[in-house]
């Protein structure tokens, strides 16, 4: 297949979200409609349905496909392979990795496959909103480099692709405190309940608890009642990690 050819600096980006939940994929293409620039071309649950999709848009006036969303854990195959027949299939169309995996060696393989993002769930829109705008950007200069690029066209072509910053923390949340949990939860061989963690970092039970409950939502922290103590179960939060080493040496 012959690569098509790039769309103009203010063309709509035509996005195929490729996710076996439909309702998560529902919810991206929502999330896309509400950013100036995108097009949602179409919605794929399967690898082989992805595939299909962009076989039948390559080459149509109108049916293009752009970009990918991408989630990794496909029921039919794994989203590395995926990406991989995309690319020796030799249609033109860019990656993003939306997915909960947060194996380094799953992040280093897509980017050694071109992948120009990777958004780990769960996010915020205002986090999707700031990857995708940034995409919008990358390309836009991309488009308007006229065939030949500078260095400081490079660079901040290639900085577009990267956020400013850390996404920005729910209201409530302070990065130092929330570092000093995380530091506790990765020290812990046995997990620990709010209380634990109150008593560590000096912090209120009830401000405990709501770090603990923020980094269960964001980060590979897993919970589950701790039973054993007189009254109700406490709930014991654990580095999910850590949690496999010590699976696997059991």
């Amino acid at each position: 297949m012959t690569a098509q050819a790039p769309p103009g600096p203010d063309a709509t980006v035509r996005v195929l979200i490729v996710d076996d939940e439909p309702i998560t994929a529902s919810a991206h293409a929502e999330y896309l409609r509400r950013i100036p620039g995108f097009d949602v071309a179409g919605i794929a649950l399967t690898g082989s349905e992805a595939i299909r999709m962009l076989r039948d848009a390559h080459g149509a006036e109108g049916t293009r496909i752009d970009l990918i969303l991408l989630d990794m854990n496909l029921p039919d195959v794994h989203g590395l392979e995926l990406c991989r027949r995309i690319r020796t299939s030799g249609l033109a169309v860019e990656v993003i990795a939306i997915t909960a995996v947060r194996d380094v060696a799953v992040v280093r393989a897509a980017v050694s496959l071109g992948i120009v993002q990777y958004l780990i769930k769960p996010f915020r829109f205002s986090t999707f909103a700031d990857r995708l705008g940034g995409y919008l950007d990358y390309r836009r200069r991309l488009a308007e480099s006229g065939g030949l690029a500078t260095q400081n066209d490079v660079d901040l072509t290639l900085a577009s692709l990267r956020s400013a910053g850390p996404a920005p923390l729910e209201k409530g949340i302070s990065r130092e405190t929330l570092d000093g949990v995380i530091r506790e939860l990765r020290r812990s061989e046995d997990g620990l309940s709010a209380s634990e963690v109150s008593e560590r970092l000096q912090l209120s039970r009830v401000t405990a608890r709501r770090y603990l409950e923020h980094l269960a939502d964001t980060e590979p922290v897993t919970k589950q009642a701790r039973y054993g103590t007189p009254g109700r179960p406490e709930i014991e939060y654990r580095w999910a990690s850590r949690q496999s080493s010590l699976e696997s040496k059991a």
